[in-house]
């Protein structure tokens, strides 16, 4: 009979195996503990990370039309399309970035990359914005080099982190699968934080004080929040795979799906195998099979993501066109303080931080009761409630530009640009509050969905193709404006005319809510066709199910 001792042992080992996490490791590469890593304990530093990265991108892009339109000079209409470009090619840059990370650098080297790239980007954009290092030209060019390394930074950090705070949550363990989800919500709610703090911060410090000091507190922010992130590397969970590379996979997969199309299989009608196919030819064939199945599941996501482009549109108006709006009202609080237009934003960031536990604790649970599911209502459905608010958004845009333009008739003052209009601030507000609203709805629907619906593999690339979005949006909403002021200038008035009283922004407005309008059609059909993935070990009431369905019936 076993001594007691070794029978201690044993039960120990088996324990300490039932604790640890399937396909993870800790940060000396020996299987991953439940109890001591991963979790919520795991993700706040990971949330930190990104509060303070919402903090340096959003210092540089909340504020930046007024600098390209102040110090640099740039026409309205020029400086709005080279701010959606940037951003466009910051919100691209994660899909190779995630590649790599996936690949071969791992996401948490790419975040240490991303955040030295920041410190680096920032430091030498308050430099050049402080002493205006060259001249004649040459200021111009520094400032440009150091924005787009902002992007590059931004690139490598915003699929990565994500996609790596929801690594700490293991989707086979149910309460952590439970708490994953409720993972998506608290951190929008956290980038949202950090995005109000940062607007209003910022922007006083850059229209009051100094450009310098406006882009080198994020600097300084984004350095600390690197350390703080260095500090929680032991309680990470770190997951390893000896699958081929994300960009192996796929070309593999397409070299497969092209000899499928060259040449078709025989069968045996009495044996139902391959002809001519050994065991290991079958195993390779399934295998083969598999990369198919997660290069199709990727295409999948495609129509969704098209359908999304206009709602991207829309939400790029609000640094750059709404802040020039905001300008030109009256944004007085008191005798003495006066709100900075960019500072206006922070009521999008304040409306999410607000909204996100009223869906967390009083929606979710409330649709949990019609509906029977753990999240309330399916993905698609919590995205599709986003883009029906973003249309009521740009809606009420159009009108109060309306109203805008005709209290600047009534007072006179059509031409006078910099006079300042006898219309409150307060009258923009509300079409802020609903694209905080739609983006609490869409925005996170939109990150859990391109997560949650990609292999294991490449979740990151997952998360790069829901940035993408954003990165594509920017791009068209840049080439609108930029063919749009030609086409209405030519005729004498442009749209988009450095006198915003003698613009028609509504007009502009007006369009973006017609897209919409289509855009939300194409929509509802495509998310009524989707199937999602079907995961395996769920238990039951899990598996495909259509999108669009409301009951979301098992197929």
């Amino acid at each position: 009979m076993p001594h007691r001792s070794l029978l201690d042992s044993t039960h120990f080992e088996v324990a300490a195996m039932g604790d640890t996490v399937a396909g993870a490791v800790n940060y000396r590469g020996q299987p991953s503990s439940r109890a001591a890593t991963g979790g919520w304990k795991s993700s706040i530093f990971v949330m930190a990370m990104e509060i303070a990265e919402r903090f340096a991108y959003k210092g540089v892009a909340a504020n930046l039309i007024t600098y390209l339109t102040g110090p640099l000079g740039q026409p309205m209409a020029s400086a709005a399309a080279s701010i959606d470009a940037w951003k466009g090619v910051s919100q691209m840059l994660p899909l190779p970035v995630a590649c790599v990370a996936d690949a071969w650098l791992g996401r948490y080297r790419a975040i240490i990359l991303a955040s030295i790239i920041f410190v680096l980007s920032m430091g030498t954009l308050s430099l050049s914005s402080a002493f205006h290092i060259f001249r004649s030209g040459g200021h111009v060019a520094v400032f440009y080099v150091a924005l787009y390394l902002v992007a590059l930074g931004e690139g490598a950090h915003k699929p990565c982190a994500q996609a790596f705070a929801a690594d700490q949550f293991d989707e086979k363990d149910p309460k952590e699968n439970v708490a994953r989800s409720s993972f998506f919500n608290w951190w929008y709610f956290g980038m949202c934080a950090g995005t109000a703090v940062t607007t209003m911060v910022s922007s006083y410090v850059q229209d009051n004080v100094g450009w310098g000091l406006g882009f080198g507190i994020p600097c300084i922010v984004i350095a600390v929040s690197l350390a703080l992130f260095l500090i929680g590397t032991p309680t990470y969970r770190y997951y390893t795979t000896k699958e081929p590379s994300p960009v192996a996979r796929v070309g593999k997969a397409f070299l497969v799906l092209i000899k499928s199309w060259r040449s078709k299989h025989r069968t045996n009608p009495a044996s139902g195998k391959v002809e001519g196919k050994n065991s290991d030819d079958l195993a390779e064939g399934k295998n083969s099979d598999d990369l198919v199945e997660e290069v199709k599941s990727v295409f999948r996501l495609l129509p969704i993501w098209a359908s999304c482009i206009i709602y991207a549109i829309i939400f790029s108006q609000t640094s750059t066109f709404f802040t020039k709006q905001a300008a030109t009202m009256d944004r007085r609080i008191g005798p003495k303080f006066k709100v900075p237009p960019a500072a206006l934003q922070t009521f999008i960031s304040v409306s999410i931080v607000v909204f996100i536990p009223v869906y967390d604790r009083l929606f979710v649970p409330l649709a949990r009761r019609y509906t029977g599911r753990p999240t309330g209502i399916t993905m698609l459905q919590r995205v599709g409630a986003g883009l029906c608010l973003s249309l009521v958004a740009v809606v009420l845009s159009a009108l109060v530009e309306m109203k805008r333009l005709q209290v600047a008739r009534d007072a006179g003052l059509v031409n006078s640009p910099k006079a300042q209009l006898p219309m409150t601030l307060w009258w923009m507000v509300p079409q802020y509050v609903l694209i905080g609203v739609s983006d609490v709805f869409a925005m996170i629907g939109l990150q859990e969905f391109f997560y949650d619906q990609v292999p294991d593999a490449v979740r990151s690339l997952g998360l790069a193709l829901f940035l993408s979005i954003f990165g594509v949006g920017h791009l068209l909403s840049s080439f609108l404006i930029s063919v749009i002021d030609r086409a209405t200038a030519k005729r004498g008035a442009s749209w988009f005319s450095n006198n915003l009283n003698r613009a028609h922004l509504d007009y502009f407005y007006w369009l973006l809510a017609g897209l919409c309008v289509l855009e939300l059609l194409a929509f509802f059909f495509f998310s009524r066709a989707y199937v999602y993935k079907k995961k395996g070990g769920d238990g039951e009431g899990n598996g495909d199910y259509r999108g669009g369905d409301a009951d979301a019936a098992l197929v």
